[in-house]
């Protein structure tokens, strides 16, 4: 049976919307039971059946794909330049500026743009945007803050056995990327099931990784490309190289050859300034920097063994430990070794041994940090041992400044990226210290207490602002420190300047003095070592002769020495006399009893040298040394007159009293 419910309407209400009221229930239908079929039924439990008359839906979620935003900026020195040309570059710069004047609407396009720079230039003069009417005040806030930070993150190894953070590196474009480098640094400590894995964190998500790089030997170096921060550089433990794109995944993109790499850890691996953006080079422990281009890692484009006796022998190389390369020097470059000697090398040199320009004998242990001042490229930071020690290149043979030794072993160190006098140590006992030697260079502004463990690396961001230190279990602690810190201070620079000119010049005059003490001493020693080859040897008879004339020379020296002596003493007394007498004026009185005694006593002396004097040789012959006298002890025992005896006879260091001594005991 069909149910049919017809109803109708208007042809004008076709299209409108609907409006629906309530009414009553009211009965369409009522189908009576049919008895027939009640055979066709199976009595069963009472169950409760829910019955859904809805359509069924189903659920789909969709997602697009999400939109990375970059921020991008241009550096405009002397002029916004295209992204391929490099600034520093001399020949690139003039190179363009010739193709540019060449072209036709470059007269239109300066006419134009000179009209406006007018306007700008007169608009600046009128009024200063940038003045700070309020910059005192928050000077004094500053100043009156005391140092400090505060930990912010803390990113630990997800793997169950802990490696060591050997390396950080920050993203070049934003600083909310940290890569870094885990491996196992201990001598045969690492296990079968130790991961080889590193990562790159996501500070916004720091429970997770957001991306697990795979190499195929543990990482001790790590870096991002300056020009693509898509493009990450590692150095291997067993000395290869490899590079990451991250678009790709987490594999590496190529690795080097084992054939050609290095032998030992690849401990430094750093990106050069270059048009394409694509070379580097490393540095290894087994005494060789290589170069590379990422393109081709099949072999390195070139070698440079560090042998500092210039010969380019392997087994006589330094063991690298740290490089450092400023991009504003792009054909220099420092190396930090094991043996304490940073080494400054010249890439352009024409023969490898005139590559190394030089040598900084700096610690008495491994160079673990070598870091150029980001304000002052002449002066770099070398941290070994148990001190930290600020270098200027023009003083080579001392540090012009340095931190006290510590207890605890150093292990890294780092400058500040604002403040030129501001930088960052970490210890083997957890310790982070933070030195201001503007302020303070017997102990550090700020000391902190990271964790138990020694601190094995340290990394600070572009801001200056966020500092990482890793840890040898793999914890990595991101602190950010007070604005006093970060913050550049009023005439700091000139401060800073001045600071290391002076500490400069001072190691200047020391090394000049010293310089000049070497050479005088290698003078003496040289002329003695004359002396020695143009005596001949004499015989004992000879020997003898020269010691008994050299010991009857002093003797006569001595006896005339008494004798001048004797009548200044005279000379006085009789002054003396000729003083009172006149005071006096012509008052007679007899001399005291003492004095005339005094005067036979002197003229007793007087008359008792006179005969001795032939006895003991002193005569007028010339060219004939006297005969030795038979009585010598007489007229040496002569008795001492008053102002003998408190004057000492001065030591005679030309007579040779081991012959003396045998001429006593002859005569």
């Amino acid at each position: 049976m069909e149910i049919v419910h017809i109803y109708t309407r208007r042809r004008s209400d076709f299209g409108r919307p609907c409006y629906f009221s309530d009414r009553p229930a009211e009965v369409c239908v009522d189908i009576q039971p049919d008895p027939s079929l009640a055979e066709a039924f199976v009595l069963r439990c009472p169950v409760d059946t829910p019955v859904q008359h809805g359509s069924e839906m189903s659920e789909h979620e969709v997602n697009t794909e999400r939109v990375e935003v970059e921020t991008r900026g241009v550096n405009h020195v002397e002029g916004g330049w295209p992204k391929d040309i490099n600034p520093q570059e001399m020949e690139q710069m003039a190179r363009f500026r010739k193709k540019v004047e060449k072209e036709e609407n470059y007269i239109n396009t300066i006419v134009h743009l000179g009209t406006l720079m007018e306007h700008c230039v007169r608009q600046n003069n009128a009024i200063d945007i940038y003045e700070e009417y309020f910059g005192e005040e928050e000077e004094a806030e500053m100043e009156d803050e005391s140092p400090s930070a505060k930990t912010i993150n803390v990113i630990r190894d997800p793997n169950i056995t802990k490696r060591t953070a050997a390396h950080l590196s920050w993203h070049p474009d934003r600083c909310k990327k940290l890569a870094v480098a885990y491996s196992c640094l201990e001598f045969q400590q690492s296990t079968e099931d130790m991961s080889l894995d590193s990562y790159i964190w996501d500070l916004e998500n720091p429970n997770k990784p957001q991306l697990v790089l795979k190499p195929s030997s543990p990482l001790v170096s790590l870096e991002y490309n300056p020009k693509d921060a898509h493009i990450l550089v590692g150095g291997c433990y067993n000395g290869q190289l490899a590079y990451w794109d991250t678009r790709k995944g987490g594999l590496p993109a190529e690795v080097s050859t084992v054939e050609a790499s290095h032998r030992d850890p690849a401990y430094g691996a750093i990106w050069l300034q270059s048009k394409t953006g694509t070379e580097c080079f490393s540095a290894s422990t087994d005494g060789q920097v290589l170069w590379w281009d990422i393109r081709k890692l099949s072999e390195p484009t070139e070698t440079l063994v560090l042998d500092i006796t210039r010969q380019g022998l392997l087994e006589n190389a330094l063991g690298a430990i740290t490089l450092e390369f400023e991009p504003t020097m792009p054909t220099k470059f420092m190396v930090g070794t094991e043996q304490g000697i940073v080494i400054t090398c010249n890439r352009k040199a024409k023969t490898p041994p005139e590559k190394i320009a030089g040598t900084y004998s700096s610690h008495h242990g491994p160079v673990y940090a070598l870091t150029r001042n980001p304000l002052y490229p002449k002066i770099f930071l070398t941290v070994g041992d148990w001190t930290a020690r600020i270098w200027s290149e023009e003083a080579k043979e001392s540090s012009i400044m340095w931190t006290k030794y510590h207890l605890s072993y150093l292990t890294a160190g780092c400058w500040s990226t604002v403040r030129p006098a501001v930088f960052f140590t970490t210890k083997m006992d957890g310790t982070l210290d933070v030195w201001d030697f503007l302020f303070k260079q017997n102990d550090p502004s700020l000391s902190l207490k990271i964790c138990d463990e020694p601190l094995s690396s340290l990394r600070l961001q572009d801001n200056g602002c966020i500092v990482g230190c890793g840890s040898k279990l793999g914890t990595v602690t991101l602190l950010e420190i007070s604005s006093g810190l970060c913050t550049l201070q009023r005439n700091e620079k000139n401060l800073a300047n001045a600071m290391f000119e002076r500490e400069t010049k001072r190691e200047k005059i020391l090394e000049a003095r010293h310089r000049e003490m070497r050479l005088k001493e290698r003078a003496r020693s040289e002329g003695q070592d004359a002396e020695t080859e143009e005596i001949p040897e004499e015989s004992p008879q000879e020997a003898l002769d020269r010691a008994q004339k050299e010991f009857f020379e002093v003797i006569e020296a001595e006896l005339q020495r008494r004798a001048r002596a004797e009548a200044r003493h005279l000379d006085g007394k009789v002054k003396k006399q000729a003083g009172e007498e006149a005071v006096v004026q012509g008052e007679e009185s007899e001399l005291p009893k003492y004095e005339e005694e005094s005067e036979e006593k002197d003229a007793a002396k007087v008359s008792s040298l006179q005969p001795h004097a032939p006895l003991l040789g002193v005569s007028a012959s010339v060219g004939q040394p006297p005969d030795p006298p038979p009585a010598l002890p007489t007229g040496v025992a002569a008795e001492p007159g008053p102002e003998d005896r408190t004057e000492t006879a001065e030591p005679c260091t030309d007579a040779p009293w081991p012959f003396a001594l045998p001429i006593l005991f002859f005569l």
